[in-house]
């Protein structure tokens, strides 16, 4: 069974629980406060672990307290963090807003992410099966990994939502993005599964399009598409529930399973992530998800 690496972003998350979002121009008094590790590469990388999977990460932080923090995190989820550098740049942050219905709101303070490289002479380990990457950081250096990744299913996941440079397509096996983000590459709204398909046959590589609730949808260029729902669960919070699938995902890549049962572990992932508030603390194991009838 091959590793997982993943590069991209790691953020200090600040929740703001609301019962409401604001309109423009209101000011509002927080229902509470908290503190979370947070960005989508770590988190990715986290969800992957406790999914089983042996994974590596490729990051940039601060020479600060939020830096110690996500590589004392990374030791503790069995996280290989060799590759991760340190900058002179803050580490970065995000300041997330959460409604009472569990919907979120977030603002990104990229710091340190946006002046990560890939280091001159980096050589991959030889044993990566999966290598998972976001938009939360420079696309060159993620366009540098995948080109030195060729045996590997190399993953975009295309959040934020943003172009993606001719360079990094290129090099990319798979796009997974959630409804929104599906609509806005695809230039119009549409239902997940004809947006998968769109999309794949756009940029001729498999496309997973992810819908909360609905489930996920994979298609692939020639026209194919399969798709998952998820389990009922009752929604805490809804931020992380990308990340925990796109981790579950990866790790399950690494195992041979057929594409339909890699899927739906993922959209399990997912949902179980929505029934804790906070990113990493919400990220399930993998008891937890294989817990679930039907794995």
């Amino acid at each position: 069974m091959g590793g997982v690496l993943a590069i991209g972003s790691y953020n200090r998350d600040t929740v703001l629980r609301l019962e409401r979002f604001p309109v423009p121009g209101e000011t509002m008094t927080a229902l509470g406060v908290a503190e979370f590790h947070g960005g989508k590469g770590s988190n990715q990388a986290v969800a992957a672990a406790r999914a089983g999977g042996r994974v590596g990460m490729i990051a940039a932080i601060g020479a600060d307290a939020a830096g110690q923090a996500a590589r004392a995190l990374w030791a503790e989820e069995g996280i290989a963090a060799e590759a991760v550098q340190a900058t002179q740049a803050p580490t970065g942050a995000a300041t997330i807003l959460l409604d009472a219905s569990g919907e979120n709101q977030i603002i990104i303070i990229p710091g340190a992410n946006a002046a990560l490289t890939l280091p001159p002479g980096f050589t991959p380990p030889d044993d990566i099966a999966v290598v998972l990457a976001q938009l939360e950081t420079p696309q060159a250096a993620t366009a540098a990994l995948f080109r030195s990744l060729t045996g590997a299913r190399r993953i975009l996941n295309v959040a934020p939502a943003a172009p993606i440079t001719p360079e990094l397509l290129s090099v990319t096996d798979m796009l997974v993005l959630n409804q929104t983000e599906a609509a806005i590459l695809a230039q119009r709204e549409a239902e997940p599964a004809a947006l998968a398909l769109a999309l794949a046959a756009e940029t001729m590589r498999d496309v997973i399009v992810t819908a909360g609730a609905i489930g996920a949808f994979w298609a692939r260029p020639d026209g194919v598409v399969i798709g998952a729902a998820p389990p009922c669960v009752t929604v805490v919070d809804s931020t992380g529930a990308g990340d925990a699938f796109l981790g579950a995902f990866a790790a399950f890549s690494t195992e041979g399973f057929k594409p339909e049962k890699t899927l739906r572990l993922a959209v399990t992932a997912g949902a179980l992530a929505c029934t804790r508030e906070g990113a990493v603390p919400s990220l399930p194991y993998r008891a937890a998800i294989l817990a679930l009838p039907g794995h």
